[in-house]
């Protein structure tokens, strides 16, 4: 049997992939009025050749209502103007051979007031406030402090998620990724460190991944289980988010809960997102192969790869994918750069959110091959 590598093609459940490179979910904060623009459908067009792009492309976090949203200019999937505005970037993302795939989302307490329909509070697992801060329209601001969802209104949340879904496929992407790490809404249910719930939703470990098993139910059975991915992130520390006391008997119990449903992956991001790969909890380093070995399906990593690791990851049986998050802001072409082992452009930080072309769309390619 060969030694798999980076840029063989693979099956995500239903969803078939010329290569193992993904593009990570990436805010970029140029949606105004939170529907996509023509521009959004380039950025996502650019990249979504297998031959020179990724072969599977993850959406920028996409809130599935009003009330998920936590930054100014993200795009929705909760309105018909949504749909045909992601139905422009589906079809131009198809045009060039790629597959794409929506990411779900919703901030809970990361959030302002000023976003939220009415000025509302954020809602969250609690109601302590996360100490975060958020982008508004005049700049960076304390998040607002959040109420605690009450238990009967969670089955309202969980149809905002079913009802993206729903809404992801009539939009024309080749499936979705549940939003459930980086301290955000699902995760805000699962960290003991956060909730501080006493209903079926808190408490012990099987309550606290009640929240994210039922989304996971709902959504897999709106759209399939082999069109649904989960992201999870065990250790980061992102948003206020402090370790959960035992996470890897949290995530291992979320993981063996979800195996019914046959999910077409689980992408995992190493570490603290966009920081440190090297994150301790009581003193350990968390181990990602105990937490591999317990979901069956395609594992999906991420968090500062390089190259050289990204194909040991494969080649090792580490990962069955990797995804690259900033690498793909500078570099349309990453893919074909992973191949040839073409140097990298460095990002632009100070054009990572809002704005227009300049540093989302101008970004330069390799020259055409002699």
């Amino acid at each position: 049997m060969s030694t798999p590598s980076l840029f063989d093609p693979i099956r995500l459940g239903d969803i078939p992939l010329a290569t193992r490179i993904a593009m990570a979910p990436l805010t970029r904060n140029r949606s105004p009025g939170q529907v996509p623009t023509p521009l959004v459908a380039e950025y996502y067009a650019q990249r979504a050749d297998p031959a020179t792009g990724a072969g599977l492309l993850i959406t920028e976090a996409t809130p599935v209502c009003p009330m998920g949203h936590g930054y100014i200019d993200t795009p929705g999937i909760h309105s018909a103007e949504q749909v045909r505005a992601w139905r422009q970037v589906t079809d131009a993302v198809h045009a060039r051979g790629g597959r794409i795939v929506c990411q779900l989302w919703h901030v809970g307490r990361i959030s302002h007031c000023s976003l939220l329909p009415g000025g509302a509070a954020p809602e969250s697992s609690t109601n302590r406030a996360s100490g975060s801060r958020t982008l508004v329209d005049t700049g960076m601001a304390e998040c607002t402090a959040p109420r605690a969802l009450a238990t009967d209104e969670v089955p309202r949340v969980v149809a905002d998620f079913r009802r993206g879904a729903e809404l992801a496929l009539e939009a024309g992407f080749d499936g979705v990724e549940v939003h459930g790490a980086n301290g955000y809404l699902i995760d805000q249910f699962l960290r003991d460190t956060i909730n501080d719930r006493t209903d079926r939703y808190g408490g012990p470990i099987e309550n606290r991944i009640r929240f994210l098993v039922e989304v996971m139910q709902a959504v897999a059975g709106a759209v399939g289980g082999g069109r649904t991915g989960l992201r999870i992130s065990p250790v980061t520390p992102s948003n206020g988010a402090a370790a959960d006391s035992d996470p890897l008997a949290l995530f291992t119990a979320a993981l063996q809960a979800l195996a019914p449903l046959g999910l077409a992956f689980v992408e995992v991001v190493e570490g603290a997102t966009g920081g440190t790969r090297d994150v301790a909890v009581n003193g350990q380093p968390f181990d990602y192969a105990a937490l591999r070995r317990a979901f069956a399906g395609p594992w999906m990593v991420n968090n500062g790869y390089t190259r050289e690791m990204a194909l040991a990851a494969v080649a090792s049986g580490h990962a069955d994918v990797v995804s690259f998050g900033r690498p793909f802001i500078a570099n349309p072409d990453l893919g074909r750069r992973l191949r040839e082992n073409a140097p990298w452009n460095e990002p632009d930080r100070s054009t990572f959110y809002r704005g227009g072309a300049p540093g989302y769309t101008d970004y330069p390619t390799l020259p055409p091959a002699a």
